[in-house]
């Protein structure tokens, strides 16, 4: 994929691997526009990047994702290039009475449906294109899950298999569908995690991690596996259980102290 001269939307691009994304894209002569749910997080990152472009929208809201498609693609017409970013995570004990279900929802809404709905609703419009280009933003632990945050695991599962099956449907379109699936990476993501649960986990930077990225696409590598996810997709198919017992050692604690 050319990683130049295109014009690219990035979903949750205010922060973390979605500014990243912005910052050196940017740099390779793009037009780049950000979403984001906070305006005072899109008038932020107007100030770091004065060239990108910004959208206040909530992906977990479809409304919101259709009024996005008109803005842009009137404002951007060229728009040939979308990375689903945005996502949350949170911690979740499914023994904590005070576990929200509208929490759970929006967990899913912003990491899963948004991102459905967003290829579902620009797919005309990137059909139309030469060469268009769709990157889903997924998770090493799409493959690997992580008990502490089941919501999230889950969902990333959900945009691996969801990439796989778009990617099949789109292979006579002139669309190429890639899936990055980032290891813990050092953004606000990871804020919700304390020290015990990244025991042993050394956060790769955002920076290296899309440089890395970059290239990929640029050698049309369709699956992104960088750092240590490459590592952790192996092990959960020749020891899944020795991997999830690892990643299940901050849920064993918890229920350790629950028994007390």
């Amino acid at each position: 994929m050319k990683m130049d001269s295109n014009t690219i939307l990035i979903t949750g691009g205010t922060s973390g691997i979605g500014f990243e994304f912005a910052t050196q894209l940017l740099q390779r002569g793009n037009t780049v526009i950000i979403t984001g749910r906070d305006q005072s997080k899109l008038d932020q990152a107007k100030k770091k990047l004065p060239k990108v472009h910004t959208f206040q929208c909530d992906v977990g809201d479809p409304k919101a994702i259709s009024d996005l498609y008109e803005k842009v693609t009137s404002q951007f017409p060229g728009l040939n290039f979308l990375i689903n970013n945005a996502g949350i995570m949170n911690k979740m004990n499914f023994h904590d009475k005070e576990v929200d279900l509208e929490d759970i929802s929006r967990e899913i809404e912003i990491n899963l449906t948004g991102s459905i709905h967003m290829v579902k609703q620009f797919l005309p419009h990137l059909k139309a294109k030469n060469s268009a280009a769709i990157i889903n933003v997924s998770s090493a632990l799409a493959f690997v899950p992580f008990p502490l945050s089941p919501v999230y695991c889950a969902t990333k599962a959900g945009i691996h298999s969801f990439t796989q099956s778009l990617r099949i449907q789109l292979k006579n379109t002139n669309i190429k569908v890639f899936e990055l699936a980032p290891p813990a990476v050092q953004t606000p993501i990871i804020g919700v995690l304390d020290s015990h649960d990244m025991e042993g986990v050394k956060p790769m930077d955002a920076g290296e991690m899309v440089r890395g990225a970059i290239k990929d696409l640029e050698r049309d590598r369709f699956e992104i596996l960088p750092g240590q996810s490459s590592a952790l997709k192996l092990m959960s198919r020749v020891a899944p259980q020795f991997i999830l017992k690892q990643l299940s050692k901050p849920v064993d604690k918890i229920l350790a102290q629950t028994k007390r």
